[in-house]
């Protein structure tokens, strides 16, 4: 598993408290930035993320801006990219059992680094259950192909 991280400049500091999370468990990762404080434009950073988790089926993304709305709308709209919003840990498991989730959108106003961890952990340790929850996944896909 690898796992792709952005934020915009509102994320700056979480993201990096991720990445020092993803280092200690040795989890291979690449982190997109931004690297300074200067004003950057979400939707360019969401847009990288969505494109890389797409284009590598056993990629996951991270996403971080003020809220985690701005980059969860966006990373969305990449036809591939189930991303979730989540703000405790039973989302973040529920996300990636029911859903198939390959995209964490983390609010650095929302939610605390000690919180964002946790979301973090839960969402890299929790694996797709399938079954029941495959047909629903796959209508997900269904209303994708609608849309294009």
């Amino acid at each position: 598993m690898k796992v792709i991280l952005a934020s915009d400049h509102a994320g700056i500091e979480l993201r990096q408290e991720l990445v020092a999370l993803l280092k200690e468990r040795g989890t291979a990762f690449e982190d997109l930035g931004p690297h300074t404080r200067e004003s950057v434009d979400y939707p360019d950073f969401a847009s990288q993320v969505a494109r890389a988790v797409v284009a590598d089926a056993g990629t996951l993304g991270v996403l971080v801006c003020g809220t985690g709305i701005g980059m969860s709308i966006v990373a969305n709209k990449h036809r591939g990219v189930r991303a979730a919003l989540c703000t405790t840990e039973f989302e973040a498991r529920m996300t990636r059992a029911h859903n198939d989730a390959n995209v964490l959108c983390l609010g650095q106003r929302v939610v605390g680094a000690g919180v964002a961890r946790g979301i973090l952990e839960a969402f890299l340790s929790t694996a797709f259950e399938g079954g029941r929850h495959e047909k629903r996944v796959q209508k997900i896909r269904d209303v994708e192909a609608q849309q294009r």
